[in-house]
């Protein structure tokens, strides 16, 4: 039964991540954004939620569940850092000789690099934050984290460039298809794909938890690890279609620009309702998210990700989970 349900969870995620990706392009088309605020922020916030969901839930569970929303905030974007990336070069690699920049990534550098410039600070300071015991600079914290992510949504939305002339593929829930759909089919499919997003994403991890707690994992563990790996599927996914696709900003700007959210809005939560002391676990997951962030920021900046960075980024992946198994 297990196994089914998560097949079943899989269907549904990768079901909703093909109605999502299709109804942003089509929103991002109608509001005349670029590809690159379409991904950084319609994208990106939008398959966040399932990630960002955790935490809240956690919390509410009562004191036992402080230890998993930490984790689950940490754990998130360590794996857009890593595993995303693996699977973005991956993509492109693969899917070579059908794209038309081959192996190289072609997106919006600037975009890139306002995303990932404004993700390592941020994610450093809520690291730092994790290791100073101080309830008053937490709160300073939350304040300066959210005021700051404010301010990067506008200048991405500014910095914006024009819309593409290229049309998305029609709406999938517009039953004409020979005109422009309207709004209710738009976020009608908006809602189904994230509802499908969501539901798949939180049947996966309940699945996962009975696996974890059949094998001994500690919490910890499942928050840093697991969770976010099944709650980060649909940026992964989104990613590996528009890669296929040669819509790279699409691509990049989806893991990216969760990098960037996930590294204030979750962080803000979690200063603001928990203790926020970080674990040895959590500290070294949020130190090799940093580390593959750089990474990302170098390579992308020049375009050309290659089988090295993968090598990298699926070591610091793997560093994680070995160090977790020894610590449990």
């Amino acid at each position: 039964m297990t196994a089914l349900l998560l097949l079943l969870s899989f269907v549904l995620i990768v079901g909703g991540a093909i109605l999502f990706t299709n109804a942003v392009e089509w929103a991002g088309r109608n509001l005349n954004l670029g590809e690159g605020p379409v991904g950084s922020l319609l994208a990106a916030v939008g398959t966040a939620l399932p990630e960002s969901l955790i935490p809240i839930v956690a919390v509410l569970a009562g004191a036992e569940g402080e230890e998993v929303a930490i984790g689950a905030i940490i754990g998130a974007p360590f794996m857009l850092g890593t595993v995303a990336m693996v699977l973005i070069a991956g993509s492109a690699l693969i899917y070579s000789k059908r794209r038309e920049s081959g192996r190289e990534i072609k997106t919006d550098k600037r975009a890139v690099r306002r995303d990932l410039a404004f993700f390592l600070p941020c994610f450093a300071v809520a690291i730092t934050l994790g290791v100073v015991d101080s309830r008053v600079l937490d709160f300073i914290g939350v304040g300066g984290l959210l005021v700051a992510y404010g301010l990067h949504v506008w200048r991405t939305i500014k910095k914006g460039a024009d819309a593409g002339e290229e049309e998305p593929q029609p709406l999938y829930f517009d039953t004409s298809k020979d005109d422009p759909p309207n709004k209710l089919q738009l976020v009608g499919q908006l809602a189904v794909g994230l509802l499908m997003i969501v539901v798949g994403a939180e049947l996966f991890v309940e699945e996962l938890k009975k696996v974890a707690e059949t094998v001994g994992l500690a919490p910890l563990a499942l928050a840093l690890v697991l969770a976010p790996l099944a709650t980060e599927l649909p940026e992964k996914l989104n990613s590996v279609i528009w890669i296929r696709k040669s819509k790279d900003s699409l691509a990049v700007g989806n893991v990216t620009g969760a990098m960037a959210f996930q590294s204030t809005v979750p962080v803000a939560f979690g200063l603001a309702v928990t203790e926020w002391s970080l674990e040895p676990a959590a500290v070294v997951a949020g130190v090799l998210g940093l580390l593959g962030g750089a990474l990302a920021l170098w390579r992308l900046s020049v375009g050309r990700m290659g089988p090295a960075a993968v090598v990298v980024w699926t070591a610091l992946f793997a560093a994680l989970v070995i160090f977790v198994g020894v610590d449990s």
